[in-house]
């Protein structure tokens, strides 16, 4: 069966192995995907939801770019909510409450449906490594399949170990066995490893909870997606989630439990993700506080399975149990399973280049929690990528890096290269310098006509693309071109509390108000003529109301980021000797040759180096 060589191998599949085995396949390399059950791929293993703040604006990224995320979590969607429209729209981010079991069996047929992917299921216990280079794989079994590639994306599978309460076993999931091997051949290669801790809240029985007394927390009325295709459509129906609180009494039944919890009998060593806490860490760490939210998410249209998000816990069953029925609504909860933490290991991605190969072993790519990251957006991300680049390497083909004025993802990958992580990574949009150019609402037309360059993407893709862009700038000369009536205008503004004109003046300028916004500009005979005229959809609207509203703002980032790429185009040769440069500071040298930055843009960015080291490095460069 495996008597050829594969051009390359992913081996795990869930978000970050799923995207990178679709986008190999997809740009014509024959690609295995080696998962240890293939009943699980794609499996949503915490929250079923996709996006929010920044998360969404990856997901739209990975569309853009012909990744399959986006049009998974559309077609599974059972609610859509745009967060944060009370600001500027660069922090407006895209979020889908899912059906878990579809948004795998969706994740499952799209790649089943990709010719030139294969699928076996089996543990992969170590790789073929042949002088510096990735040659294959070999499996628990002994069966040794060769490629030109490979790409890790083991998620919490790698040694991973299960904690409930006092009682602790090898696992990857709940009901599912952990992947050894793999970590202590790559430690006997020269990777140093570390251990991470993440965790997931009990599972409930939504029949046994009385919703009345909890808030409903609908979806939007306008609905959304995520996808940019025509693939997918915005939900015409919805299923409402619920917000319920802790208390005093219930923190003081969790606190009960503390001699028992392996956070604090020092089971658990390793560092849990700081904004996703487990609630006896809230409520250690806030003992302030009175009350904490729950959120609860059903798992899908048709089952009754709920997710407590909010409760997060490896205290034992018991405790979680007794605490979790003293809440306003889950008074008589069944449970479906209890709450656990899991440690695991994984790889400090200093050791990785921007393409996420790693720098010890040639062809050889990491993608996921084993690069520290947390969340199925980031980690899908990195699957994109590592794909994308794996194929490209073999083809011997420029790398695809995304620097961090372009995506999201760029910053995700540039502050995982660069900065490294000694906690679970996740993104926000407060790590992104330029996030006024990096909106949900332009990721396509960033991102896509670079996707269309690879291979990846359709003409018919990009052609919209070119459209939407074409029919954005229009409509914003036009108002720029057009003078209104101030009469007519007068009626509008005063009855948005903002002052009032005694002359004509162009459309563009009235537009800009921050009181006035799109609908109230549709009052107005002659927009309206213009929008059904051309039949300007809702994109292209979205796109000039931004670009009308924070021209200033989008051009002085780009103008931030131009500088920035000067820099970017001071390269610095391989293996360059930092200890030979007595100006730099000791911790710089220490950082700069542990790192190895490609440029020197990148080299200003690593935690350690100052301006003054910087300059420094310019001189010695013949700057």
């Amino acid at each position: 069966m495996f008597d050829k060589e594969y051009d390359v191998i992913v081996v795990g599949a869930g978000h970050a192995g799923s995207e990178a085995a679709a986008v190999a396949a997809n740009m014509g390399a024959h690609t295995l995907l080696v998962t240890m059950n293939l009943q699980t791929i794609g499996q949503m293993s915490c929250n079923p939801a996709m996006g929010g703040i920044a998360k969404g604006q990856i997901v739209r990224e990975i569309d853009a770019l012909g990744g399959l995320s986006g049009i998974v979590s559309d077609k599974s969607a059972i609610q859509f909510k745009m967060l944060n429209q009370s600001k500027g729209p660069a922090m407006w981010s895209p979020r889908t409450q899912n059906d878990r079991m579809r948004f795998a069996e969706e994740w499952r047929m799209q790649l089943e449906a990709i010719p030139n992917l294969d699928f076996y299921q089996e543990m992969v216990s170590g790789l073929l490594i042949e002088g510096d280079r990735v040659v294959g794989v070999k499996s628990s079994l002994g069966i040794e399949v060769r490629c030109k590639a490979v790409v890790l994306t083991n998620g919490t599978f790698l040694n991973g170990l299960i904690h409930i309460g006092e009682k602790q076993f090898g696992g990857g999931r709940a009901g599912e066995r952990a992947a050894e091997g793999i970590t202590e051949q790559l430690v006997d290669l020269g990777f140093d490893a570390g251990r991470m801790k993440t965790g997931t809240p009990p599972r409930v029985d939504g029949r046994s909870l009385d919703y009345s007394k909890m808030e409903p927390q609908p979806g939007d009325t306008n609905t959304s997606k995520f996808s940019y295709s025509n693939q997918t459509t915005a939900l015409t129906s919805q299923r409402d989630c619920h917000m319920t609180y802790t208390s005093p009494l219930v923190h003081e039944l969790l606190q009960e439990g503390f001699d028992r919890s392996p956070m604090f009998n020092g089971r658990i060593q390793s560092i849990g993700p700081r904004y996703c806490p487990s609630i006896e860490d809230k409520i250690h760490r806030f003992a302030d506080k009175d009350r904490h939210q729950l959120f609860v998410e059903p798992e899908g249209w048709d089952t009754c399975e709920v997710y407590v998000n909010g409760f997060s816990t490896s205290l034992p069953e018991d405790v979680q149990f007794k605490a979790l029925r003293s809440v306003v609504g889950f008074e008589n909860v069944k449970f479906f399973r209890p709450g656990y933490a899991i440690e695991y290991d994984y790889f400090p991605p200093t050791q990785l280049k921007h393409t996420l190969e790693t720098k010890l072993v040639n062809n050889l790519y990491f993608a996921g929690q084993i690069n520290g990251t947390t969340g199925y957006e980031e980690a899908a991300s990195q699957g994109l990528m590592a794909g994308i680049n794996a194929v490209r390497k073999i083809r011997e083909e420029e790398a695809f890096i995304l620097s961090r004025d372009e995506a999201y993802i760029g910053v995700l990958v540039d502050d995982l290269i660069t900065k490294g992580t000694e906690e679970p990574y996740r993104m926000f949009t407060s790590r992104a310098e330029y996030r006024t150019l990096l909106r949900q609402d332009n990721a396509d037309l960033r991102l896509t006509p670079r996707a269309y360059e690879m291979g990846i993407v359709s003409e018919d893709s990009l052609r919209r693309v070119e459209r939407k862009a074409k029919e954005s700038e229009k409509m914003v000369q036009f108002l720029r071109d057009t003078s209104f009536d101030y009469k007519e205008i007068n009626p509008i503004l005063e009855s948005k509390g903002t002052k009032k004109v005694t002359q004509n003046d162009k459309l563009f300028k009235i537009f800009s108000r921050p009181q006035i916004d799109l609908e109230d500009m549709r009052r107005i005979q002659q927009v309206e003529d213009y929008i059904s005229e051309h039949g300007v959809g809702k994109e292209v609207l979205e796109q000039v109301e931004v670009h009308v509203k924070y021209a200033g703002y989008i051009a002085k980032e780009k103008e931030n980021a131009d500088k920035l790429h000067r820099l970017e185009n001071v390269k610095i040769p391989p293996n360059y000797d930092y200890k030979s440069i007595k100006s730099l500071s000791y911790e710089a040298r220490e950082k700069l040759t542990a790192v190895q930055p490609v440029t020197v843009s990148q080299a200003s960015r690593i935690s350690g180096v100052s301006p003054s080291d910087i300059s420094v490095l310019l001189v010695h460069m013949g700057r």
